[in-house]
C-alpha cells in the first residue's frame, strides 16, 4: 500500500521560512501527480501546490512567489520550500499523490494516497 510520511513542519516567526519534506513508499505508477494541501479546523482542506510527473508546478494564488514545491524521483520525496510565511500560512499541511496523465490540479478528489500531516505555526 502506498504511504506517504511529512516532516519538516514547525513554529516559525512571522516572515521565515519553512522546508516541508514527504517521502513516498511503494508508489509504482511511472505517471503520478504530488501534491500540498493544508486545512485549518472548521475549514475546509484546500491545495497548496501541486507538481506533474513532468515537473510542471501549479500554486494557489495565495502562496505564489512564496512557495516552491519539487519532487526528487531518485528519492522518492517530495519537497515544499515556503519562503515569507504569513500568519495565515498556518495550517495542518498534507502531501498527497496519485495517478495522473495530464498536469496536475490543486482538487481534493484528484488524490487518493495521503499523510497524516505536519504542523506549521507561524507567528507574528
Amino acid at each position: 500500500q502506498v504511504q506517504l510520511v511529512e516532516s519538516g513542519g514547525g513554529s516559525v516567526q512571522a516572515g521565515g521560512s519553512l522546508r516541508l519534506s514527504c517521502a513516498v513508499s511503494r508508489l509504482s505508477y511511472s505517471w503520478y501527480c504530488m501534491a500540498w494541501f493544508r486545512q485549518v479546523p472548521g475549514k475546509e482542506r484546500e491545495g497548496v501546490a501541486a507538481i506533474d510527473t513532468g515537473g510542471s508546478t501549479i500554486y494557489a494564488d495565495s502562496v505564489k512567489d512564496r512557495f516552491t514545491i519539487s519532487r526528487d524521483n531518485d528519492k522518492n520525496t517530495l519537497s515544499l520550500q515556503m519562503n515569507s510565511l504569513k500568519p495565515e500560512d498556518t495550517a495542518m499541511y498534507y502531501c498527497a499523490a496519485d495517478r495522473c496523465l495530464g498536469a496536475a490540479r490543486l482538487r481534493r478528489a484528484d488524490y487518493n494516497y495521503w499523510g497524516q500531516g505536519t504542523q506549521v505555526t507561524v507567528s507574528s
